[in-house]
């Protein structure tokens, strides 16, 4: 008779905490996401922070949290984590009354792109796993990856030398307002630049040194045709990487002429939306044009949104730009651009893409 109070008595406590998780559980769970840096650059590592909490008097036998994910971000290998053909993770928990678990998984992003984990499915259920509760989660974890830069022997020695000869043609004009010192004055000097309390100091005429301003504005344009008689929005794999690979050349061309002292910018027959229309960044300068330039390069989206030809036809009127147009092939139209580029007082460069990118 014992035993069967025993049971009788098992079975009421087993039955009472699966209504409770049923009907509490996930009412009182939080759960959150964030990766350690809103950017990475490609093939970078970083990690993805996860953080767990109950926030109820009860425990919870088991959670387990799943969601997809990019097969363009790897996830380590982890206890209590596991990953599935690339494209789902799947998280184990186990908590305790009101506690908090933070776990932190490596993540390596394997290529350029703007990325969110968006929602996840939540299941708590009690030890035997037959009563379960489910919960979607809309939470929205966004990263931004950055394209490769490249450095050293990556960089097509042609294409390193079109830059090196647009920055050495960069005019340099003194600025009135970048005061960076003085000195005694020189025969030629111009009266206006003396500095006349310096003067007075030292009995000696003294001139004012002022910093010089580029005006050189760099524009790179990518062509995401492969061939001239290429139709279709669409791109192949084959052509996908072909592609990154002048995204890659042209964030680094960007990225050496801010470090240069020159603004920079970039347009692309693809766009930096869904749907939206082709991808055109004036050139930019200052502390900020380097992040908004990268993050744009990242939101580059790999579909042809016009043919090269006609993308050319609809740019504006350019003047008193370096143009380096980054292209798989050779065409009339792209050399009748660049003839009416340097009529309107452009400089105006093309670089063919050989096997070092289709």
């Amino acid at each position: 008779m014992s035993g069967l109070v025993f049971v009788v008595v098992v079975l009421c406590v087993y039955m009472l905490t699966a209504f409770l998780l049923k009907h509490y559980a996930l009412k009182g769970l939080v759960c959150t996401r964030a990766f350690s840096r809103p950017a990475f650059f490609e093939g970078e590592e970083g990690e993805m922070i996860e953080v767990v909490r109950n926030d109820r008097p009860m425990i919870i036998p088991w959670l387990r949290v799943e969601s997809g994910v990019s097969p363009h971000i790897r996830f380590g290998r982890q206890e209590n984590l596991d990953v599935s053909d690339r494209t789902h993770t799947c998280s184990l928990f186990s908590l305790m009354p009101y506690q908090q678990i933070r776990r932190r998984h490596r993540v390596a992003f394997l290529r350029r792109g703007e990325y969110d984990l968006g929602s996840a499915s939540l299941t708590a259920g009690d030890l035997l796993g037959l009563s379960e509760v489910h919960r979607h989660q809309d939470m929205r974890v966004p990263v931004l990856v950055y394209p490769r830069l490249l450095e050293g022997e990556d960089m097509p020695a042609p294409l390193m030398r079109l830059m090196n000869e647009t920055v050495s043609r960069r005019q340099l004009l003194s600025d009135p307002f970048l005061f960076r010192g003085i000195r005694p004055y020189q025969f030629g000097d111009p009266v206006r630049d003396i500095h006349w309390p310096a003067t007075a100091r030292t009995g000696e005429a003294q001139i004012r040194l002022h910093d010089h301003t580029a005006r050189t504005q760099l524009l790179v344009i990518i062509n995401a045709q492969l061939r001239e008689d290429q139709w279709g929005d669409r791109l192949m794999d084959y052509e996908e990487d072909a592609i990154e690979r002048l995204i890659s050349m042209a964030a680094t061309l960007c990225m050496q002429a801010l470090s240069s002292g020159c603004s920079a910018g970039f347009a692309a027959n693809m766009p930096l939306a869904k749907d939206g229309p082709s991808a055109m960044l004036s050139p930019l300068a200052g502390p900020a044009a380097g992040e908004q330039l990268l993050a744009s390069f990242a939101r580059l989206r790999l579909v042809r949104t016009l043919r090269f030809a006609t993308f050319l036809e609809q740019l504006p009127d350019f003047r008193d730009l370096d143009v380096i147009i980054l292209s798989c092939y050779d065409s009339g139209d792209i050399r009748r651009f660049m003839e009416e580029l340097r009529r309107r007082g452009n400089q105006a460069e093309l670089y063919l893409a050989g096997k070092e990118a289709v």
